[in-house]
């Protein structure tokens, strides 16, 4: 099974979700663990190539994104509740921002 990395915040951010939520956004991680795509999801190729986001739908919309096409890990790289309908700019800038830091740093370990 793939190990999971939460990136700077992911994980706090992520705790902050409902008890609903969060079990059901630890459902979905676990389901690409195994190598499942989770029940809902898309494609974030506005965050970076091989970014996708879990969709939740319980108590409120949240959102974890993530990339998984790494060998080594799942990277989570920003969880939220989203409150627009269309995904703010800001977290998408922020998940771009740590998805670069992160193939950054794999780089210079190669």
């Amino acid at each position: 099974m793939k190990t999971v990395i939460f990136l700077a915040s992911a994980l706090d951010d992520l705790k902050k979700f409902s008890p609903v939520a969060r079990r059901e956004a630890g459902h979905q991680i676990n389901q690409i663990q195994k190598g499942l795509e989770p029940d809902d999801w898309k494609t974030m190729s506005e965050v970076g190539l091989g970014v996708k986001e879990i969709r939740i739908h319980v108590d409120n919309e949240y959102r974890v994104f993530y990339i998984a096409k790494l060998p080594e890990a799942i990277y989570i790289l920003h969880a939220f509740v989203k409150k627009t309908e269309k995904t703010e700019k800001k977290d998408i800038n922020l998940a771009s921002k740590r998805l670069k830091e992160l193939l950054k740093g794999r780089k210079t370990n190669d």
